[in-house]
């Protein structure tokens, strides 16, 4: 089976860290014989906001969308800002994840029908903050975030959680190091996805 991902930088900085990270994954994963759609937030036409519930969506979040349905592994890569998602990137899976697309309210039960499910998701975050007291101190709030509240609840499965840092005071030898272990990532993830049957 061919691999095919979705790789969501959600740094909306053309110049980021993270812009180079998510880069790297894709073009070593295409290496590797997947296919791979990228999406840098920054770069997609659509208001963030549900200003009147469920608008009609902009044509950047149905191309967004139609690459989740196809994607077997989902790759979010973004910074923490104090201790969540930026703006935009929220703004993007709160306008995507739509009742009907991500998941269907069942009645009679507390927990949804799970749409995306089946799927794996990795977790590539950049900090300012020493992942240890990310992780130890903070309790790793994004991850938790992400996880059961938001993608687990639409069915796609947290495998991977990756945490750079910190990148305040990094130098280029770090940022090159964290670059070859996003393409040692994407080359993991393509070669765990490949041995799934058809």
């Amino acid at each position: 089976m061919t691999p095919n991902l979705l790789v969501l930088n959600g740094n909306p900085k053309p110049d980021s860290l993270c812009h180079a990270l998510a880069r790297e994954y894709a073009r070593s994963a295409e290496q590797g014989g997947a296919r791979v759609t990228l999406h840098h937030v920054g770069e997609l036409a659509f208001a963030p906001d549900l200003h009147h519930g469920y608008d009609p969506l902009e044509p950047d979040l149905q191309a967004v969308q139609q690459s989740l349905m196809e994607a077997h592994h989902l790759v979010i890569v973004a910074p923490v800002w104090w201790g969540h998602l930026p703006a935009r990137l929220k703004g993007l899976l709160d306008r995507t994840l739509l009742p009907g697309f991500a998941f269907r309210y069942q009645p009679g039960k507390a927990y949804p029908e799970q749409l995306l499910a089946g799927k794996t998701a990795r977790l590539l975050l950049t900090m300012d903050s020493p992942p240890w007291y990310y992780r130890w101190w903070q309790g790793a709030p994004l991850d938790r975030t992400l996880d059961k509240p938001v993608l687990g609840l639409c069915g796609i499965r947290l495998t991977h959680r990756q945490h750079l840092g910190p990148v305040h005071t990094s130098d280029e030898g770090a940022r090159q190091r964290w670059l070859g272990q996003a393409g040692a990532a994407a080359r993991q993830d393509v070669r765990r996805l490949g041995r799934r049957p058809a």
